[in-house]
């Protein structure tokens, strides 16, 4: 059986979470892609948001993963790129309902309000929970085609 592969990005604020979350999803059985950053020193969020985004939208992988210390900004930058819809998720519920109804693609994490267990609840949530089509299908074409310049 071939590995999924899950793309993992931080900054500072995320560093911790994210190795943690790393070797959890190796446990789990998924190749784990660390896009950086790899130390607690300051750097722009937005770079690692952008650079897991864009390997989305190459299809590196089918999942996303962004640690951050609200989520927050990681979000707001990964959807900015088409083909992305990140959800900042701070409980199991959150992220079953953006994989179920939104196809979320990238989940993000903010350590500063998240215990590292926790996050590896709603991260198995996320990864386990699958898109359930239908009515919601329809609505993410919206989005898609929104992000693309054509409003319905």
């Amino acid at each position: 059986m071939t590995p999924r592969v899950v793309l993992l990005a931080a900054d500072h604020a995320g560093y911790e979470l994210k190795q943690d979350l790393s070797r959890h999803l190796v446990d789990l059985g998924y190749q784990v892609v660390d896009l950086g950053t790899d130390s607690s020193d300051s750097v722009d969020y937005p770079d690692f948001a952008h650079r897991l985004a864009e390997g989305i939208e190459r299809g590196d992988a089918g999942f996303g993963i962004l640690c951050c210390g609200a989520g927050i900004g990681m979000s707001i930058a990964a959807n900015r790129h088409p083909g992305v819809r990140a959800a900042n998720c701070m409980d199991e519920r959150m992220a079953g309902l953006a994989r179920e109804h939104n196809d979320a693609n990238v989940l993000c994490l903010g350590s500063r309000l998240l215990d590292p267990d926790q996050a590896k609840k709603i991260l198995w949530t996320f990864l386990e929970t699958s898109f359930g089509g239908g009515r919601h299908g329809r609505r993410v074409e919206k989005i898609e085609g929104v992000k693309a310049g054509a409003r319905a």
